[in-house]
């Protein structure tokens, strides 16, 4: 199991590169807000007068997807301003320093996640040297819940951990027709194989910062579920090449509820599995150890 979670990086990348990148239809979802990302990979553009906000890149090599998908839908991908991401991992994380370099962008972290952006996910708890990407300069960081503006558009950051140690979900209320939406692109409190929820020395509070992580989800307002994966979101069921722009067809409260639900069952079953585990082992070890008193 170990063994499988330090080379599944490794596997998706190899996987993912055997095929040419392809943009998962851009679309505009709702507002200012875009969909721009390659295949499975979820990246969002927000558009302000005063510049854009990208959040998430794919992989290194998803970036050349990026650039065309903000082309074809009318803008320009050196207007980005702002790089921000869900979580510092390869697949979200990789072409950060790309699209930094080409776009002169300034990239935006939470604290608990510089460092990970800065190593090129070499510090992650999990994948560690296995999880490589280019290294990301982390210009400005900011805290839970600090606003983060840029020309009218107000995107609070929700510090929601465990995935890593500084995933991050972000909200933003959008009016269309007269209607506030909460939009949320919500960072999952999902588990990679391979993780250790008890004597975990890299991550010893792991579980608390997952179970925060699904309290805070639980508690934020939900009308449109969006999130780091489109599958994850259901995209294939709600948008297809060639629709109307209409924001209605991502509202999915329910389904964003069903995705916290779930991960929040995992953990506590994976968390009683290693426990039952732990136990037998304990118990094994002293039924081993004892010794039956001599006969009488």
């Amino acid at each position: 199991m170990r063994l499988f979670a330090l080379i599944a990086p490794l596997l998706i990348l190899a996987l993912t590169a055997a095929r040419p990148a392809e943009a998962a239809r851009p679309h505009r979802i709702i507002g200012n807000v875009y969909y721009v990302g390659q295949d499975d990979l979820a990246s969002f553009l927000i558009v302000t007068p005063k510049g854009n906000i990208l959040i998430n890149t794919g992989f290194e090599f998803s970036v050349p997807v990026i650039r065309e998908s903000v082309k074809m839908l009318g803008f320009r991908f050196e207007d980005t301003k702002i790089l921000l991401v869900t979580h510092a991992h390869s697949d979200h994380a990789g072409g950060l320093a790309a699209v930094r370099k080409q776009t002169g962008a300034k990239m935006w972290a939470l604290e608990q996640e510089s460092e990970l952006l800065s190593t090129g996910g070499k510090t992650d708890y999990l994948f560690g040297w296995a999880g490589w990407f280019a290294p990301v300069k982390v210009d400005r960081t900011f805290k839970d819940l600090e606003p983060i503006e840029l020309g009218g558009t107000v995107i609070t950051p929700h510090w929601t951990p465990g995935h890593t140690k500084g995933s991050t979900s972000y909200s933003l209320e959008i009016t269309e027709n007269g209607k506030i939406y909460h939009v949320l692109i919500a960072n999952l409190p999902n588990m990679n194989e391979g993780v250790n929820l008890i004597h975990n020395d890299k991550y010893p509070n792991i579980v608390e910062d997952y179970i925060k992580g699904i309290e805070v989800l639980k508690a934020l307002p939900c009308d449109i579920f969006l999130s780091s994966h489109t599958t994850a979101y259901g995209l294939e069921s709600k948008y297809h090449r060639g629709d109307t722009y209409n924001p209605d067809r991502f509202v999915d409260p329910d389904g964003f509820r069903r995705a916290v639900a779930r991960a929040e069952e995992r953990l506590y079953r994976e968390l009683k599995q290693e426990k039952d585990e732990e136990q037998f082992a304990h118990d094994y070890r002293n039924f081993k150890e004892y010794k039956e008193p001599p006969p009488q």
